[in-house]
């Protein structure tokens, strides 16, 4: 008799241990999975226009090594297009900037981990780019353009049928001839990778925005942009992540502010208009101003 009540006694004990173990750990768990919702959550909230101006800096992705957009110059200075639309809005939010150089194929992925604010990467509208990221207001209208050899140009789209072309991963350059027949398309992860490409002769052309191409060839006068203008006309807009309304709201006003003031012309004058050629006009980039 005492046996089975020392016996009861014990598994009793037992018992009472492993409830408290799995309430110790549920308890853990459970405050593990709100701290990750919280940290999800900030994560999230990080690129409000309120958590931006708390935190005094305006995060923002743009390219290192695509004149004259976004680059930086001989004296380590980042200057172009982009960059100093970048620098007007974060004066205009009242913070400071801070750049995120990105590649072409890496602009959502900067975005969405956290890493910046908004995209002024020369970042191109596509219904497959509105599908994981929110675009503001367009400041820069862009087809795209094909450049090659003036001893062997390439004039037409015919031409490149059997040959290969020279494109920038996550570019409307790529998705373009990626649609296309018979084009045997080489991509490289950066604008220096895919121009060093060309000039290497690795391929009859490369394809790109027209807009700067422009003002590549007029830096290297062996070259020229032999299809100007090939696909859809497309616009560029800064970007945010998706759902983030707050940043959105701002920029798309900060845009038709700048819009208004013929900011974007001023801009093309100081930033663009020097490395085109004749044959480019404001009104091929920029969109009308005042309103």
């Amino acid at each position: 008799m005492k046996k089975n009540k020392s016996r009861n006694i014990i598994i009793g004990i037992v018992v009472v241990v492993i409830i408290a173990v799995f309430a110790f750990f549920g308890i853990k768990g459970s405050s593990s999975n709100n701290s990750n919702s919280s940290g999800s959550n900030s994560n999230s909230n990080s690129s409000t226009v309120t958590a931006i101006k708390k935190r005094g800096v305006l995060r923002v992705a743009v390219f290192g090594d695509l004149p004259p957009y976004g680059w930086v110059n001989a004296n380590g200075k980042r200057v172009g297009y982009d960059v100093n639309l970048a620098r007007q809005m974060a004066k205009d939010m009242g913070v400071k900037v801070k750049f995120v150089q990105v590649n072409a194929n890496n602009r959502v992925d900067t975005l969405n981990s956290d890493k910046a604010d908004i995209i002024l990467a020369n970042f191109t509208v596509t219904p497959e780019r509105k599908d994981v990221v929110d675009y503001a207001k367009p400041y820069m209208k862009v087809s795209v353009g094909v450049v090659s050899p003036k001893k062997a140009p390439i004039t037409k789209a015919s031409q490149l049928k059997g040959k290969s072309l020279i494109v920038t991963k996550g570019t409307t350059a790529e998705n373009y001839f990626t649609k296309q027949k018979n084009v045997n398309l080489l991509k490289f992860d950066s604008k220096t990778q895919q121009f060093n490409a060309i000039k290497n002769k690795r391929a009859a052309a490369l394809a790109d925005d027209n807009s700067y191409l422009y003002a590549w060839v007029k830096r290297n006068p062996k070259y020229t942009v032999g299809i100007k203008s090939i696909g859809p006309k497309q616009y560029v807009s800064p970007a945010v992540k998706k759902g983030n309304k707050s940043l959105l709201n701002w920029a798309n006003k900060e845009i038709t502010k700048l819009n208004s003031k013929g900011f974007f012309t001023m801009d093309y004058d100081q930033e663009l208009k020097p490395y085109f050629g004749k044959e480019v006009k404001s009104s091929d980039i920029v969109l009308k101003q005042g309103k």
